[in-house]
């Protein structure tokens, strides 16, 4: 009796034998795929979010400059330090500076904007121009 009833549970059982490995081989490999795009879109949410940092210190430093080859420098000195802060590495890190709201009459307001990614930053209407 019980040798009839645990070859009867080894019988039942044995269809079932081995398929969680075959399961697990099967799905490994799309578990491990969905962890590199998490870590994938990271990475270039954190690169996105570098460039933005960079831009908005490269329009600020650009715009308390008081020259347009001062405004220049100072923007791309300010791009370069914060993208080194955040600790990544551009392979080409340009910074164009519209300069054209440096160069308004006094008291009118300009504004110096970053082209890849805009920030803004006002330029102080009422300081001596040179």
């Amino acid at each position: 009796m019980r040798l009839r009833r645990w070859l009867r549970g080894r019988l039942h059982g044995s269809g079932e034998r081995g398929s969680m490995s075959v399961e697990l081989v099967l799905i490994a490999p799309a578990l491990v795929l969905v962890i590199l795009l998490l870590v994938v879109g990271a990475r270039v949410a954190l690169a996105g979010n570098a460039v933005e940092s960079a831009a908005v210190a490269a329009a600020r430093d650009a715009s308390l400059s008081r020259t347009t080859a001062g405004a220049q420098a100072s923007a791309q000195l300010a791009a370069q330090t914060s993208v080194a802060q955040s600790g990544l590495a551009c392979a080409d890190l340009s910074v164009f500076v519209d300069d054209s709201g440096l160069n308004v009459p006094l008291g009118e307001v300009g504004t110096v904007s970053a082209i890849t990614t805009t920030a803004s930053s006002p330029v102080d209407a009422f300081r001596e121009r040179p």
